[in-house]
């Protein structure tokens, strides 16, 4: 009884070891995908790189009226308005180069 009951352990440990050196079954098997998340970030933009184009036209118009108002009065600083608003506004859409320069990162 001693000596089955020892051949039967022995068996149960060379096939438990056997498990683990066999290789595993394909279907088995779990696959791991890594993937790389990449971020980018946006610079954000000042409140003069958004509103150059208006604040360009408002500033002028303001030098305008200023420079009309003390050579005429109202009236001088009304087409002074104008006239300065006029020459932004063909100076900013028309004269200035826009050469877009983007930054890398």
């Amino acid at each position: 009884m001693k000596r089955v009951l020892s051949i039967y352990l022995l068996s149960l440990l060379i096939i438990g070891s056997l498990a683990f050196a066999m290789e595993p079954i394909a279907s088995a098997q779990t696959v791991t995908r890594t993937t790389v998340v990449r971020t980018r970030y946006r610079h954000r933009r000042t409140f003069w790189q958004k509103h150059r184009d208006k604040l360009t036209v408002a500033g002028t118009t303001l030098g305008g009226a200023a420079i009309g108002g003390l050579a005429g009065g109202k009236k001088g600083a009304a087409i002074g308005s104008l006239v300065g608003a006029g020459s932004g506004a063909v100076y900013t859409y028309k004269i200035r180069k826009r050469h877009r320069h983007y930054r890398r990162y």
